[in-house]
């Protein structure tokens, strides 16, 4: 055994934990054989009376305090209650093999250790500082696909095991990388096709090298920030790479031959069919990382060379939702509030993919999230889980389209509808009727800016004018990289540059321009994070004029700028002026005005 029990009293009490599960915090101490009765109701007496002080004090704290009980056995008495035992580390009884087991991201993410591993049975036990750490079980479970078993160590001898032995480079992507090129069994997956053995595919998909690297993948992905993880089946090479705030980054590539192993065993870990390589197929995979829900969707899409694999990522705590952190201005901001709390009428949010379209929705929604406010959506896929909102997942296949599930609102007493797209004519006539019996609906499209969308749902067939009867706003919208602070430096920009931008020497006399020189923080990009540039055009009366008489985009962008609405570019502009965003990333995202 790599742990004995833990005895901090002469007068300990062994218990099976099964027998505590659930139990009193104070009935676990006694039965443990730690404090009597007695001492038990003391330190609740004394909790009552710092209670009344406003003070809120853990009874196990007070009985410390009290000198009844040592601080192992407060965690005893946890991880009782969790039907967990605590156990002391003996690193020196830790086998390499249970060491090897556990990648070193996974240890530190976590903060768990082994302390066995079986591999007949495919058993590893870990201890973990906190018994109320469920989740990293349950991930651990999905990520290794070993049978896992929990016990509660304390946390300092825990933090010093991961420094000692997870402390080194062994477990970089390189040398994994390079200790999978030498595998001979997962060698001779390569060049077999179809001819392989749907047994002895499951088996390399379980193959603790192969489930080891996935996860140091995928841990990384999350800790990098990225958004989507890719792996490339090409002729000769099997390529990874991450997108990071909007470009994509290549990474170490795995060896050839791992390409159906991988691939196998992210299908394993998103219930998709391992034998189906002929024709696509999506799932989902869910983590809990540091406390954080992270959802990946998964598609999987068959090529010439093999599978091709895009993993989303979707990290809740990268994500806020609330409208005064998303980049919105202070003018921008009161605009937005005073659009979304209309009691009708249509707001459009436009862009391509990946612009931030679901965050800001999102944000506008949560806004509106209270007790007073029924908010139905229909989504595809469905992002986020949000307290307080009906969310609605859209399945074509079965025949529930956005269309469908929009009439079906309207007898569900709404008082607010996001659709997540406008896809066709029907979704959107029924978003005007949604409007015209009283209802805010929210939704996107996908066009380059604000003044395009109306020509969009005019060609989809809309009329001229329900369509000015029913829009009030279109907010158009991209995401450009942050200049990484960490490396920030002043420069002076090229009259090239400049000339990019539409603008002279002259106009820029007095401002100060900013770059990113590359560093390790930012993985040498020069940027790190991003924001948000806005272009919001509300619809008055002399615009809803103009759209009757069938005027063009050129027209009505022209005339939403009289009327003060803010082009992308402009809004890049104050984003480079102000020192967040540079040159090169305003010109990639907005086009030339006009």
């Amino acid at each position: 055994m790599a742990k004995s029990d833990t005895a901090s009293a002469s007068t300990s009490t062994k218990v099976d934990p099964s027998q505590l599960k659930g139990r009193r915090f104070g009935r676990v101490l006694t039965k443990l054989g730690k404090v009597t009765r007695d001492q038990v109701h003391e330190g609740l007496h004394l909790q009552k009376t710092r209670k009344e002080k406003g003070q809120s004090v853990p009874l196990g704290e007070l009985l410390v305090e009290l000198g009844y009980i040592e601080k192992d056995d407060v965690l005893a008495a946890l991880a009782g209650q969790a039907g967990m035992r605590l156990v002391h580390v003996n690193d020196e009884e830790v086998s390499k093999e249970a060491i090897e087991a556990l990648p070193a991201e996974t240890a530190n993410t976590y903060q768990i250790i082994p302390l066995e591993f079986e591999p007949k049975s495919r058993t590893l036990t870990v201890a973990m500082k906190s018994p109320d750490n469920f989740r990293a079980v349950d991930d651990l479970r999905l990520l290794m696909g070993f049978k896992v078993e929990a016990v509660v160590a304390p946390p300092d001898e825990i933090e010093s095991f991961i420094k000692k032995h997870y402390s080194g480079d062994s477990a970089s992507m390189a040398n994994m990388m390079a200790e999978l090129g030498s595998d001979q069994a997962l060698a001779s997956f390569a060049g077999r096709g179809d001819s392989i053995d749907l047994d002895e595919l499951a088996s390399a998909a379980e193959d603790n090298k192969v489930v080891r690297l996935l996860n140091l993948v995928l841990l990384q992905a999350i800790k990098d920030k990225a958004s989507d993880i890719h792996f490339e089946p090409f002729e000769d090479e099997f390529k990874m790479r991450y997108r990071i705030d909007g470009i994509l980054y290549e990474m170490v590539p795995p060896p050839r031959h791992l390409a159906l192993p991988i691939v196998s065993r992210i299908k394993v870990m998103a219930n998709l069919d391992i034998a189906e390589r002929r024709l696509p197929q999506d799932g989902r995979i869910e983590l809990v990382v540091n406390n954080n829900p992270v959802d990946l969707r998964i598609s999987v899409l068959p090529t010439m060379f093999g599978e091709s694999v895009v993993m989303r990522v979707l990290d809740r705590s990268n994500v806020q939702l609330s409208l005064d952190k998303i980049g919105l201005r202070d003018d921008e901001l009161e605009t937005v509030r005073t659009l979304i709390k209309k009691p009708n009428g249509i707001v459009v949010v436009t862009g391509p993919t990946g612009s931030g379209k679901t965050t800001t929705l999102y944000a506008s929604l949560n806004e509106l999230n209270d007790p007073e406010t029924k908010i139905l959506t229909a989504e595809d896929p469905v992002e986020y889980d949000i307290d307080g909102l009906i969310q609605c997942q859209i399945n074509t296949d079965q025949g529930l389209t956005f269309a469908r599930l929009l009439r079906s609102f309207l007898r569900q007493d709404p008082d607010v509808i996001l659709v997540g797209e406008i896809r066709d004519l029907e979704t959107a006539q029924i978003a005007v009727q949604a409007s015209l019996t009283g209802h805010l609906v929210f939704s996107t499209l996908h066009t380059n800016d604000a003044p395009s969308s109306i020509l969009r749902l005019l060609d989809l067939g809309m009329d001229a004018f329900l369509l000015t009867a029913t829009i009030e706003a279109i907010v158009a919208q991209r995401l450009v990289r942050r200049i990484c602070l960490n490396c920030k430096e002043e420069y002076v920009p090229t009259d090239e540059e400049l000339m990019e931008l539409q603008l002279r020497r002259a106009d820029v006399e007095g401002r100060t321009f900013f770059r990113g020189r590359g560093c390790e923080s930012c993985n040498h990009s020069g940027y790190r994070g991003r924001r948000a540039i806005f272009e919001i055009m509300q619809l008055d009366d002399q615009l809803r004029e103009m759209i009757m008489n069938e005027a063009s985009t050129t027209v009505l962008r022209a005339e939403a700028r009289k009327r003060g609405m803010r082009s992308l570019r402009e809004s890049g502009l104050l984003a480079i002026f102000e020192g967040q965003s540079t040159i090169d990333e305003v010109v990639r995202e907005t086009i030339t005005e006009e």
